[in-house]
């Protein structure tokens, strides 16, 4: 008879267990979403954090990076939200309806809520949702992330966030920034769930703004897209931060839809935004981007699993990293196709520029194929500047430093540009710009 030895917990797994005893009773939740909970914490219990030895974790060792656990930010200081607000200013002048979410919960009196209803838009606290009848419908897991740590992580604790459901044919007339705002110190675990009605329309902004106080950030982000419906989906994972920064989005799409995205990555020391998609409908099509800057000890995961589980749809992933320093990137990428998923297209590339000696990158497309009809490839390059563009340069009066800057963003700007939002290009460079001055 086998028996499998129990797991000694390190000091931020008893940390996590400590704050779900002293947190359980202020969650909100129906009894279901309760019994989610509490399997979510057995099976860190069990399992533990993520570590190496999990394949999915092999290059991000969370359970190592994780010294401490921080407690649960408490309650927004309303005015301090407000005043943060007001600084954060990700994408300058570029008109926005906005949705605030402070210390994890959902801040209706910071939220341009009519304004969003009036374009078929409603909103409501996930809070409110997790005691109704369905509550636990909102904390599924995804097939291919469910025995997945950092999504177990956000079940347990998950302290709010918004359900955003776009109306039928709706087409909200300017981008929708999602704003994520910490007030005081403390982990904040949030999820939301964007439900894209049959033939609309919407472009969503997702960003981060605030001190935690080495509290980590669990972000999770369901996205339905309906039939015929369009979902572009740009992520900010920026600015300097000791404390683990963990994303998740589970985007399912059906039929004749579209949905894009773009995780752009530049400066938290430990990063990992991780995308599960799948196909539902015939005919729909994918493009995901990933932009990622890592300098001095960063680590910058970018992890993607698609699932083709229906015929006759398309799948893009271009993704691009510049590294200095002693960081180290990572890009995990896996296309899954059916049997039954004939017709599938599905084309993977990563692209690593290598700004210093001691930079690493791990680069690990795959392709998983069970139908013998389909056109799939991936791709995996890794590199330094090119000296000859570089003295090309030079040689025509540009000093080395700006070269050189000129040459990254280029590089970076090939997956920005082709991700097609226009109006969203400009800021985005500019925080390329910003990286490299720093660098």
């Amino acid at each position: 008879m086998n028996a499998s030895m129990p797991i000694r917990h390190t000091q931020a797994e008893s940390d996590l267990f400590d704050r779900y005893d002293k947190a359980k009773s202020s969650f909100a939740g129906s009894v279901a979403v309760t019994a989610l909970r509490e399997a979510a914490v057995d099976q860190i219990r069990d399992h533990g954090l993520p570590h190496r030895r999990v394949e999915e974790y092999k290059y991000t060792d969370l359970r190592a990076f994780l010294k401490a656990a921080s407690p649960l930010s408490a309650a927004a200081d309303l005015v301090a939200a407000k005043n943060l607000l007001a600084e954060q200013n990700s994408y300058g002048d570029l008109e926005r309806h906005r949705i605030v979410v402070a210390n994890g919960v959902y801040v209706a009196e910071l939220s341009d809520s009519d304004a969003l209803a009036a374009e078929g838009v409603k909103i409501q606290d996930l809070n409110d949702v997790l005691e109704g009848e369905n509550g636990s419908q909102y904390l599924t897991a995804p097939k291919s992330g469910l025995s997945d740590g950092v999504l177990a992580l956000n079940t347990a604790f998950v302290q709010g966030g918004v359900v955003l459901e776009v109306a039928d044919g709706a087409d909200v007339s300017k981008p929708v920034e999602l704003v994520h705002i910490a007030t005081s110190s403390g982990a904040q675990v949030t999820r939301n769930q964007v439900r894209v009605g049959a033939g609309a329309r919407l472009r969503l902004l997702e960003t981060f703004t605030g001190e935690t106080g080495g509290g980590e950030i669990n972000s999770v982000f369901d996205y339905h897209v309906a039939d015929k419906a369009y979902l572009a989906a740009t992520r900010l994972i920026v600015g300097k931060d000791e404390a683990a920064r963990l994303f998740t989005s589970v985007t399912t799409i059906g039929a004749e839809a579209e949905f894009k995205s773009l995780g752009f990555m530049a400066g938290p020391r430990f990063a990992r935004n991780q995308q599960f998609v799948n196909f539902t409908g015939e005919n729909s099509e994918a493009k995901i981007y990933g932009v990622t800057m890592a300098g001095g000890d960063d680590l910058a995961d970018q992890t993607l699993i698609v699932d083709h589980a229906v015929p006759h749809c398309n799948s893009r992933e271009f993704f691009k990293t510049v590294l200095d320093g002693r960081a180290k990137g990572i890009y995990q990428g896996r296309i899954n196709v059916a049997q039954h998923a004939q017709k599938t297209d599905g084309e993977m590339m990563t692209q690593a520029l290598l700004l210093s000696e001691d930079a690493e990158m791990a680069n690990k497309p795959e392709l998983e194929i069970f139908a013998d009809d389909v056109i799939c490839a991936h791709g995996a390059t890794s590199g330094q500047i090119d000296e000859d563009l570089l003295f090309y340069l030079r040689a025509r009066g540009i000093p080395e430093a700006e070269a050189k800057t000129l040459l990254v963003l280029a590089f970076l700007s090939e997956a920005i540009e082709e991700y097609g939002e226009d109006d969203v290009t400009e800021g985005l460079e500019e925080r390329v710009r910003d990286w490299l001055a720093g660098h």
